[in-house]
Order: structure tokens, then C-alpha cells, then sequence
């Protein structure tokens, strides 16, 4: 679930004056551009030029993806074996008209899952009755693991809950003093929309204006305008909103729409075949780093160039179920993709046993799985980010699994995400995940940041690894990735994820870039298609 905590810290951050990104700078080269992203464009003219290539198929477990986008309709994938909206399963293979995916969150009358809870609220909810004003001497031996979750689940509820009504408060707050600017600086220069020029004009009236002028300035560098600023601001206004109508409300329970008999944990065949869904922003924004048709002179350029997308909609506006992710892994692994993309996360896991064999059944099929590492600033070497590679009740990882974190194309100390989570054990890579433009659901374009963003530009060079070298391996293909990393910044002092800049007097925390993840460095195409060369028997 992505956490929009930056909004709550709007006034101090614009303070430091946004700057826009270089435009395509997730596909764009260190060395030649002088910009942290992969050079996809470098690879692809020095290296893969004229090469051939296997076309494969990256599962996108996701809320969805618009296969009707002007830059995803050619990419996607396409079940030839299943008839359009005949209403039989033509294939066999429990899906009817799968055509170009699934969803797990649709019942069979066409109604969709739209926003759920979260997995805490989730298991709150349904320990709440049992334990609720109970005191450790109540309770049996057998039941003080199941109580110690209890409370641990009561306590972060509590904690989650006064978090989004303090958002709430402050995005409010912020929004009164732009609001009030906004109008102030439009009546004084007769003007309908305050962007740089107008700013330059204005001139303040008194000593609070005065010091609101630096934060205003950073604002439009970012969003343009006021009017385009207060809008993103409402955007996390309806995101908290949300997080309390739906995520933390314990009678909110949807899962009657799907039909499935949730108890029934191993229950396959359920669902429909929207995979575009109510919301696919999400996926539909993963989709097209992934795989945004390349040089057609429309939208963006994706990072791999022979691969198709199936569509599995499994990831609500909330948590997503355990039921679901095993059974989305499983429907991709059967239906033949070799890369599984997965841009989500969440701090509790219902039943982890269960995602624990899919992946495990992914692994025995060799396909790689790429997850995002979680955008909560967290080290997730000590608080748990589901689903994880660490098999439960064990010390065994699965080997076909990569945890990504964010990076920035800011330079120096801003060089990883602010919100993004790390670790040292934990997280293999970071690659690009701030401000990456790609394909909106209905159509367009749009800048989004996070973890989910830096996962799918990590599985599209895989699937550019997969595509050009067939005869690597899942764990190959990890390995390579891994090894071949940009290690230029290892040594770097960046600030530690989820510190604010200066103030006060305070210093930001810094940390060797090193530490927040296994490898120390940034995902890096050219030097993965050179390693490849290397150990691959295909000559390209």
C-alpha cells in the first residue's frame, strides 16, 4: 500500500526548491547522460542493436492495467487458445475468457472490489472479540502467541489510525496557507493561475508572506501552478480519507462480491476476467515501465522491447490477501510468464504459507519474481515487509526472489528515496523509482514515485536478460542483476530514508549508501547485457 507521508511534510521540504527530473531519466545512462538511470537507451543502441530476441511474458500482479492504453494495447499478452466473451473456459485451464489476464478481486456478476482494509484491520478485527479487555493472566499457554499478535495488532491500529487523522489536520493546515496566498497573489495581479513569473511579481504585505514566497517557489517549480499544487495536495487529503472510510474501518468487509469461500485458503477458479478493473492506475503505471511500446513516436519508451504483459489483478486500494497473491503467482507461472512483477507490501501477513508455496512452485517452473521493497522508510532487516523471500518458520530464502528499493535523480546525499525502505540483508538493488513518467489507466501519461515504480524497472531488464539470453536461469538472471550493479555511489554519504532535511539546526542522518542494501548499488542494464555475454551460450 503506497504511503503518501511526503504530503504531510509539504511546507519544510518545498522549502529546499523542487526541481523537475530529466525527461526519460529511469532509461537514461550514468556515464553517457550523466544521470542514475539503467541506460536502457545506451544497451539497446551500443550492445543490443539489430540482435534478435525471444518474446516472454512478465506477469503484472497488480490493481489491474488498461490494455486498451495507446502505448500497452500491441504489448499485451494474449491467451490465443481463449475465445472472446464466449462465457466457456475454451482452454481449460479454470479461467473463462482469460484473455489477456485475470482478476481475483471480481465475482462472477462482473462487480469489482475497489478499496479493502488493511491485513491489520483484517486480523484486529477478528481477534478483537476473543481477547478484547483481557490481561496476559487470562490467557491459556496455547493462546499467548495468538494474544501477543492481538495486542501488537491493537497498538498499530490505534497508531495507524491517529496517523491519518493527524495527516489529515496537517495537509488541511497547509492547504489554508496556499489557499490563502493563491487568492491574495491572484487579486493583486489580476492573474487566474500563480506559477514562477507571477511569484516574481508579487509583492508581499507583510512579514509572513515574506517567508511563505521560498516555499510557494518551490511548489510551482514542481506542479507548475498553485492551483496544479493544491490539487496533489487534495490527492493526499482523499488518500487519508480513504485510509479511514475503507483501510482502518473494521465493519468495512467487501469481500462478498467475490464470492469465494474466503476460509477456504487453498480455494482456486474464483474471480473474473476484468483485469483492468475500477483503479488500475497502479498497474496500469507498472505496465508501462515494464513494457510502454518502444519507439512508436507515442508516449514513453518502456525498458524491455520483445515482451508481453499479463494482466492479474489482485492488489486492492488497501491490503492485499494472502489467498490472492498465491493464486495470481500461480495463474502467471501456468500460463507462462517468466517474470512476475509485484509493486506491493504490507506489515502483516494472514497467511504467508501459502504465498511461501506459490513462490516456491514459481522457483520449481524458473520464474523470477521482483518485488518492491515498501515505501515506509523502514529497515526491513528488523520489521517484517510481506511478502518476503524468507520461507516461514526457517532461515531459507527463495532463490528467485528480489527485494528493489527507490532512488532518486538527484545527486549526492539525495541519491535514495526519501520514503523508500532498505536494508542491508534484505534488499538486493535500488533502481529508479521518484518522479518516473509512464502510462496513466483512460489513457495519458503521469509522474509517480515509490518502490512500486523502481520494482518494474528492475523486471523490465530482467525481462530484456530473459528475452535476448533464454538459456539463463531465474536464479542467472538474479545474479547478474545483482553483480552487475553501479557501485560509483557505494561509498556516497546519502541521508537515511525517512529523515527530514536540516532544520532547526538539526542535521539529516547519513548513511554510506552501502548500507541500505545487500549489493550497495543501482541496477545497471548495460553492465547486466554485458555480464550476460559473458555467460550465456547464445551469441548475439
Amino acid at each position: 500500500m503506497k504511503r503518501i507521508f511526503i504530503l504531510a511534510s509539504l511546507f519544510f521540504t518545498y522549502t529546499t526548491f523542487a526541481q523537475k527530473a530529466p525527461e526519460n531519466w529511469f532509461n537514461l545512462d550514468p556515464a553517457t547522460n550523466k544521470v542514475n538511470g539503467v541506460g536502457t537507451e545506451r544497451t539497446y543502441e551500443e550492445l543490443l542493436k539489430g540482435k534478435k530476441s525471444k518474446t516472454i511474458i512478465v506477469g503484472v500482479i497488480d490493481s489491474g492495467v488498461d490494455f486498451n492504453h495507446e502505448d500497452l494495447k500491441e504489448v499485451m499478452w494474449t491467451n490465443e487458445k481463449e475465445v472472446p466473451g464466449n462465457g466457456v473456459d475454451d482452454d481449460k485451464n479454470g479461467y473463462i475468457d482469460d484473455i489477456h489476464g485475470w482478476s481475483f478481486l471480481g465475482g462472477k456478476d462482473g462487480k469489482n472490489v475497489d478499496h479493502e482494509t488493511l491485513e491489520l484491520t483484517r486480523i484486529y478485527r477478528e481477534l478483537k472479540p476473543k481477547y478484547d479487555g483481557k490481561t496476559e493472566k487470562d490467557i491459556d499457554a496455547k493462546s499467548k502467541e495468538e494474544f501477543a499478535l492481538y495486542l501488537k495488532a491493537k497498538e498499530d491500529f490505534e497508531a495507524e489510525t491517529n496517523e491519518a487523522n493527524q495527516n489529515m489536520m496537517q495537509i488541511a493546515f497547509i492547504q489554508q496557507l496556499v489557499e490563502s496566498m493563491n487568492l491574495r497573489i491572484k487579486n493583486q495581479l489580476s492573474v487566474e493561475k500563480v506559477g514562477p513569473e507571477e511569484l516574481a511579481k508579487f509583492k508581499a504585505e507583510d512579514a509572513q508572506q515574506k517567508q511563505l514566497l521560498p516555499v510557494l517557489t518551490g511548489m510551482v517549480v514542481q506542479y507548475g501552478d498553485l492551483d496544479s499544487f493544491l490539487e496533489k495536495t487534495e490527492e493526499g487529503s482523499k488518500h487519508f480519507e480513504d485510509m479511514l472510510t475503507y483501510n482502518l474501518n473494521l465493519e468495512f468487509d467487501p469481500r462478498y462480491i467475490i464470492g469465494d469461500d474466503y476460509k477456504n485458503q487453498t480455494e482456486k477458479y474464483y474471480g473474473n476476467a476484468d483485469c483492468n478493473g475500477p483503479s488500475s492506475l497502479h498497474g496500469t503505471h507498472v505496465a508501462g515501465i515494464i513494457a510502454a511500446k518502444r519507439n512508436n513516436n507515442v508516449g514513453i519508451n518502456g525498458v524491455a522491447d520483445n515482451v508481453k504483459i499479463m494482466a492479474i489483478r489482485a492488489v486492492p486500494n488497501g491490503d492485499e490477501r494472502d489467498k490472492d497473491i498465491a493464486n495470481a503467482i500461480y495463474y502467471a507461472v501456468d500460463n507462462g510468464a517468466s517474470v512476475i512483477n509485484m509493486s506491493f507490501g504490507k506489515k502483516y501477513s494472514y497467511n504467508k504459507k501459502i504465498v511461501d508455496d506459490a513462490v516456491k512452485y514459481a522457483e520449481s517452473k524458473d520464474v523470477l519474481i521482483v518485488h518492491a521493497a515498501g515505501n515506509e522508510a523502514l529497515n526491513i532487516d528488523e520489521v517484517k515487509h510481506y511478502p518476503c523471500k524468507q520461507f516461514e518458520g526457517t532461515k531459507k530464502e527463495a532463490k528467485n526472489f528480489m527485494d528493489v528499493g527507490a532512488s532518486s535523480w538527484k545527486p549526492g546525499e539525495k541519491l535514495p528515496a526519501e520514503f523508500s525502505n532498505y536494508g542491508k540483508k534484505t534488499v538486493d538493488v535500488f533502481a529508479p523509482g521518484v518522479d518516473i513518467y509512464s502510462t496513466n489507466s483512460g489513457g495519458g501519461y503521469i509522474n509517480e514515485s515509490g518502490t512500486s515504480m523502481a520494482c518494474p524497472v528492475t523486471a523490465g531488464v530482467a525481462a530484456v536478460l530473459r528475452s535476448y539470453f533464454p538459456d539463463l536461469s531465474a536464479q542467472d538472471i538474479k545474479k547478474i542483476l545483482t553483480k552487475s550493479v553501479n557501485t560509483d555511489y557505494k561509498k556516497e554519504e546519502v541521508q537515511m530514508p525517512g529523515t527530514l532535511p536540516a532544520e532547526d539546526g538539526k542535521q539529516a542522518v547519513k548513511v554510506k549508501f552501502a548500507e541500505l542494501s545487500k549489493t550497495g548499488g543501482l541496477v545497471n542494464m548495460y553492465n547486466a547485457v554485458q555480464m550476460a555475454m559473458k555467460m550465456s551460450k547464445v551469441k548475439l
